[in-house]
């Protein structure tokens, strides 16, 4: 009785996967014969269908897929339908996490759509994925020219404003401020003098991903990824012990042009001393 279980589990099992094989056969098939009529939505649907019966297909239908996803797309965006567009995307996303070409294209329609922000991420990716990758690297050089303002480099050039700026920093460390909070830390540059300075803890906020990604790209070629804490926030979205584990001795920020008032930055300072700063005795 036991061996007539036992081949009839083993009958079962390769009857499934003689199905699995014939099911995904013909789903090849079908989505050959959509993209030849030019049916590019019932094509995309065979081949999500084909990548989830079988995984191990991933590499050889992977430029396929490509080209299916990318044409469908394209057909989407003309019709307006952006949920579905981006829908498509996370489901590719989801099956080819690092792909470059994929992230790229995202940023592409996220770009056209006027979302440069969540576009450059997606760039980024991209050039991190590959960083041979000419077409990432040209759309994140543009969307930075977006999104980057132009008065970032002026100051990064400013020599004396930087030297002021650093010897108030370390004016207050040594008098027994330890622990920094960096509030719109752009490139991370007040947070580098921070810690060369000698705090021992440091954190850095930033709202914009661009700027967010930059500030993490500028640590870590200084060396100090594992000493300053970067965070993607707005700085009254700030939490204790949730992002950060202290209240903290010292808030600096560059934030003091037209910003003042555009930005809101008086009301993000009043809330970091009172959320985020230590209480004067």
């Amino acid at each position: 009785m036991p061996n007539t279980n036992s081949k009839f589990h083993s009958n079962h099992r390769g009857a499934r996967e003689a199905g699995r094989r014939e099911l995904v056969s013909r789903s090849l098939q079908s989505a050959q014969h959509c993209l030849e009529d030019q049916d590019f939505g019932t094509a995309y649907a065979h081949y999500l269908l084909v990548l989830h019966l079988a995984p191990e297909l991933k590499t050889s239908v992977k430029e396929m897929f490509q080209f299916t996803l990318f044409k469908w797309a394209e057909e989407l965006d003309s019709l307006a339908r952006v949920p579905d567009l981006f829908n498509c995307y996370e489901q590719a996303l989801e099956l080819y996490p690092n792909d470059e070409v994929i992230c790229n294209s995202m940023g592409e329609h996220l770009f056209r759509m006027g979302f440069r922000d969540e576009a450059a991420g997606y760039f980024h990716k991209a050039v991190k994925l590959n960083p041979d990758f000419a077409d990432a690297k040209e759309n994140f050089y543009r969307v930075a020219n977006w999104l980057v303002e132009r008065w970032h480099f002026i100051m990064l050039n400013d020599s004396k404003r930087n030297l002021t700026y650093l010897k108030a920093i370390q004016n207050a460390v040594h008098s027994g401020c330890k622990s920094v909070l960096d509030i719109g830390t752009g490139t991370g540059i007040l947070s580098m003098f921070a810690k060369k300075a000698g705090a021992s803890s440091v954190y850095a906020c930033e709202l914009s991903k661009t700027m967010y990604e930059l500030a993490r790209d500028v640590v870590a070629a200084n060396n100090m990824e594992r000493e300053i804490k970067l965070l993607h926030l707005k700085s009254l979205d700030i939490e204790i012990p949730k992002h950060i584990p202290e209240r903290v001795s010292l808030v600096v920020t560059e934030t003091v042009d037209a910003g003042l008032f555009g930005e809101g930055i008086v009301e993000s300072l009043i809330h970091a001393w009172e959320q985020l700063l230590l209480q004067p005795k």
